[in-house]
């Protein structure tokens, strides 16, 4: 399997395959049996004050009486659910699923345009020096005869010349 030019083995597929089911599963259905009670922040930010039965604050002090909606409280995707959709486990359900699949899709995509990308090795001309394409040690393709290395006496072989056992 290639993906973005990766080839991914079947058993790395398989993988990310699986783990991306799993997240679905956990977000679309899992998510509907999360607590409806307050947090330990949400709890600790309402303590000193009194609700009535609708939630609202209606006495004491406590830091939740200076909460305001944030700037994205109107979004598709706010407060755990889909705008527009009325039946709240659905919505929720949705919401994650939504939520897991534009994780996977921007994860992915960086990714892939962080992956590694294959290259032609090179030798640099005189230098024995061994890079790639268009990296500062290759500098592209190049010919010529590399550096021997120390305590070699043996002639480079290739382009018409002989090594020190008379082959080409």
């Amino acid at each position: 399997m290639t993906i973005g030019g990766t080839r991914l083995t079947v058993r790395s597929g398989a993988f990310i395959l699986g783990g991306l089911l799993v997240a679905l599963l956990l977000a679309g259905v899992v998510s509907n049996f999360a607590s409806a009670h307050p947090d330990g922040l949400d709890s600790s930010l309402r303590e000193g004050c009194t609700f009535d039965a609708d939630d609202n604050i209606t006495g004491g002090s406590c830091p939740a009486q200076e909460t305001k909606d944030h700037e994205l409280a109107d979004s598709p995707l706010a407060d755990y659910g889909v705008k527009g959709v009325d039946n709240g486990y659905l919505s929720t359900g949705l919401s994650g699923v939504l939520g897991v699949l534009i994780t996977f899709a921007v994860g992915g995509g960086l990714f892939w345009l962080t992956r590694r990308r294959s290259a032609t090795a090179t030798v640099t001309a005189g230098t024995g020096t061994v890079g790639t394409a268009g990296s500062a040690g290759g500098g592209g393709v190049t010919t010529g005869t590399p550096t021997p290395r120390p305590g070699d006496t043996s002639t480079p072989t290739g382009a018409g010349r002989t090594g020190t056992d008379g082959s080409e």
